[in-house]
């Protein structure tokens, strides 16, 4: 797919609050070439380098959504996880935004074993057989389905590993991480003044923390998924 600007605008970063990063003294040397200047104890990212990352990972998402890879978004703090699911489902994509259940990925088969479970009681569920068994049973595959929904949720479709994995916080979800990393998984990731670059493939440096923030980044590689899956669709 050719390379495009995708309306990456350091105006609208701004007001977003994407340029803000932590408190210097808690930050992560390896983000060096990714800071602008200190102001007030603060950390700024340098946008234009939010702006090259942004691009080349709206690229990369594009071409392999035109291809039809598959993508998981991983951001279970409170600050993001709303924002998430509603990015994820508008992009058809696979989400994580409760919380990351250590070898999701990893163990793969194991999570594949309880999506069927997480399935059946929904059948169970939908067809009205749950409120034909005994009560105290009834209650405890009831109590069964609320855990499997709210944990695996957002990956009631996903039927293999994903091609690529989109990361908010790169501290919270450092298992996240750390998963595709050993798997091989590509990742792009929203790195903080905190964070360290070198664990991401693509790391587009940004405010984690404000949820302006968060929801502009995730918009505009949303929309790069959207439109490489139309531009897919077009083409055949």
């Amino acid at each position: 797919m050719k390379q495009k600007s995708w309306d990456i605008h350091l105006e609208e970063m701004m007001e977003a609050g994407v340029h803000f990063g932590h408190q210097a003294r808690k930050w992560n040397p390896k983000m060096t070439s990714y800071i602008f200047t200190e102001r007030k104890g603060i950390h700024i990212l340098n946008l234009t380098q939010t702006a090259r990352f942004l691009s080349e990972a709206c690229d990369l998402l594009a071409n392999a959504a035109s291809g039809g890879k598959q993508f998981l978004i991983v951001g279970t703090k409170y600050q993001a996880a709303d924002l998430v699911a509603s990015a994820a489902t508008r992009a058809r994509c696979h989400y994580v935004n409760k919380k990351w259940l250590g070898g999701m990925l990893t163990n793969w088969s194991t999570i594949e074993t309880r999506l069927q479970r997480f399935r059946d009681l929904e059948d169970k569920e939908n067809t009205g057989l749950l409120n034909q068994l005994p009560k105290k049973e009834a209650a405890n595959l009831k109590r069964q389905l609320a855990q499997l929904r709210k944990n695996l949720g957002g990956i009631k479709y996903m039927t293999s590993l994903p091609d690529i994995v989109i990361i908010i916080d790169q501290q919270k979800e450092f298992t996240a991480i750390q998963e595709c990393i050993t798997l091989g998984i590509p990742t792009i990731c929203l790195v903080d003044t905190d964070c360290n670059p070198d664990l991401t493939d693509i790391p587009i440096p940004a405010n984690d923390d404000a949820r302006a923030s968060i929801r502009w980044i995730l918009n505009k590689l949303t929309s790069a998924i959207r439109e490489g899956r139309y531009n897919s669709m077009e083409i055949k």
